[in-house]
């Protein structure tokens, strides 16, 4: 008689969303911005840093190359290079580009942000855990 397997079987894991991807407006900025650059670059990095007063702020910088633990994201014919310490605050990102009568600007739609300064200069992001991508 066989013993009986009494452990619970392995949980299947959803495939976790991209991290970042671009509406058509922000890719198509970022391709226009990277054609008048004055030299070639990999790609556009994305992050997040500590400052302003909700907590953090999002970082975006042209990246010469890949660091080797950068996410990188292929969206609309952009590279984008995520961070490592950034991907989990990221997770299911979508970047726009929006242009108004005052302004134009990159905006970030994160559903990981649960707070924004009245200037909308830094938020507060809960970074995503393991049991949020199962």
């Amino acid at each position: 008689m066989e013993p009986l397997n009494l452990a619970p079987a392995p949980r299947a894991r959803r495939p976790r969303p991209q991290v970042v991807s671009l509406t058509e407006a922000a890719a198509d900025r970022v391709r226009d911005i990277m054609a008048r650059a004055d030299k070639p670059y990999a790609g556009l990095r994305v992050g997040v840093k500590n400052g302003g007063c909700a907590g953090q702020e999002y970082v975006l910088e042209y990246a010469e190359a890949a660091d080797p633990m950068d996410e990188v994201v292929q969206d609309k014919g952009v590279t984008i290079l995520v961070e490592p310490k950034a991907v989990l605050f990221l997770i299911g990102t979508v970047v726009d580009y929006e242009t108004t009568a005052l302004s134009s600007k990159f905006v970030f739609r994160n559903p990981n942000e649960t707070d924004a300064c009245g200037c909308g200069e830094s938020v507060t992001i809960v970074p995503q855990t393991d049991e949020a991508e199962a």
